[in-house]
């Protein structure tokens, strides 16, 4: 039974390594894509967007999926689609075929991932070893898109960036057998899928990203932003509607009822919003700004990765001694102060080391005390009927907040070196600006943070408080 725990948390390690990998290690490789697919600085954004809005935007049909379907099931299939996607993005002759190669990835993530997820909350029931669980899945969560970033290098200053696609395919063959010789098959419920609650969450999403990224290459003063923006609004509002009235939702409107769970999502959603942007635009500030080649911008980002993993072997004892709400609060400081600091670093274009170095393992460690208390916060109280849908949540917060993130800060971005063409450094003038925006969602994070989850235990307390004057 121990032994085939083992395999089942290496099968939900790997699967979710692979889906964090795949939405890092094309960033080094940027600047190389862009030049051999002939890509503007705007569209190369795509690259990233594509996968993380169809990954953000399908998560919870996928999550539906596993509840309908069976886990078992919609854990292969994502993972066989995602193998085949993975061949054709690397074998994309143009950038239309990338593009839409790389958005299919997303969907197949989408499938696979919330079925991972589940699969562990049904697995590791007992509180010890789920938490253990927790911190090895959130420390592969966060830490594999620095290793993205690396192997993203290496790929593309030896080999080719394809490569970065390519490997997918052994290892998604390996873990296809391994899910049809340990995974069993979950406990399948008759219903019916919300098409119309997904199909408006995706468009909605989709809407504001695009509006953002067209903001950033039209400004805005263009029509066609505020259209997109305002499908996006539109589309959004009529998802919640949809919800409400649903017999069988997507997204069961109960989770958020919760202050604790709402506040891990919300919170979830901002950091990411910030932290993605540092992996978009500190590998391309070291390679435009300082010269540095593409494996040496992804070994850059070493000391934020082993931070970010060393947090793995200390989280529980920490979670046991001050709680999941006081470490998160630690890391969002943490964060904020390490963004802040690189923001000013960056505009005086300081050398790599010592600063950026320190800076980059001070971020780390906050990253490190941040994901795990988010995920055993989001997943927190939950019934069972809801756990498909609440690990989706998870997720949902992930990848959205990642794409509409970036969509917002390329907008800073290009606003920025428009006016840093003054100074003669335009590039780390804009990325210096960049940053403080990410520093502003990580501090609206830190906000969500005390105003929702510190509050639960307040509330929780108040009562007890009052019994005891009563005695």
């Amino acid at each position: 039974m121990l032994q085939s725990k083992g395999i089942i948390l290496t099968i939900i390690i790997a699967c979710q390594l692979l889906v964090v990998l795949d939405a890092s290690v094309m960033v080094t490789s940027i600047p190389e894509i862009g030049r051999s697919l002939h890509m503007s600085t705007v569209s190369l954004t795509w690259v990233q967007n594509s996968y993380i809005l169809a990954f953000g935007g399908f998560l919870l049909l996928g999550a539906r999926a596993g509840d309908l379907l069976g886990r078992r099931r919609m854990l292969g299939a994502g993972i066989g689609l995602f193998t085949l996607t993975s061949l054709l993005a690397g074998l994309a002759p143009t950038a239309e075929v990338l593009l839409v190669s790389r958005a299919f990835q997303g969907f197949a993530a989408a499938l696979a991932t919330p079925a991972a997820l589940a699969l562990l909350s049904a697995t590791f029931t007992e509180e010890k070893e789920r938490s253990r669980a927790i911190a090895m899945y959130s420390a592969v969560a966060g830490a594999g898109g620095g290793v993205g970033l690396l192997l993203g290098g290496f790929f593309t200053d030896f080999i080719s960036w394809r490569v970065g696609m390519f490997i997918n395919v052994p290892i998604g063959i390996v873990l296809m057998y391994l899910v049809w010789r340990y995974v069993s098959e979950s406990e399948t419920r008759t219903g019916r899928f919300d098409l119309w609650g997904a199909l408006t969450s995706v468009v909605g999403m989709t809407g504001l990203v695009y509006g953002f990224v067209q903001a950033a290459g039209q400004g805005w003063g263009s029509t066609e932003t505020w259209i997109w923006l305002g499908i996006g609004i539109v589309s959004l509002t009529v998802f919640v509607l949809v919800e409400k009235r649903a017999v069988e939702p997507i997204v069961p409107l109960r989770l958020f009822a919760s202050r604790q769970r709402s506040g891990a999502y919300l919170g979830r959603f901002l950091l990411v919003g910030g932290n993605f942007s540092l992996f978009f635009f500190i590998p391309q500030y070291l390679q435009n700004a300082l010269g540095f080649g593409s494996l040496e911008a992804g070994l850059a980002f070493l000391p934020f990765t082993a931070a970010q993993f060393g947090m793995m072997f200390v989280m529980q004892s920490l979670v046991r001694r001050y709680g999941n709400r006081k470490l998160l609060i630690v890391g969002l400081l943490l964060a904020v102060i390490g963004t802040l600091l690189m923001s000013r670093t960056i505009a005086a274009q300081t050398a790599y080391f010592p600063q950026m170095f320190f800076l980059m393992a001070i971020m780390g460690i906050g990253s490190g005390l941040m994901f795990q208390p988010l995920t055993a916060l989001g997943l927190s109280n939950v019934d069972a009927r809801d756990s498909g849908a609440a690990s989706g949540l998870i997720n949902v917060a992930h990848q959205s907040g990642a794409s509409l993130g970036l969509a917002i800060l390329v907008t800073v971005f290009n606003a920025s070196i428009q006016a840093g063409q003054v100074s003669g450094q335009p590039f780390a003038h804009a990325v210096s600006h960049t940053l403080l925006g990410s520093a502003v969602f990580q501090a609206s994070a830190l906000a969500a943070s005390l105003l929702l989850l510190m509050s639960v235990r307040t509330w929780a307390q108040k009562p007890k408080r009052l019994a005891a004057r009563r005695r």
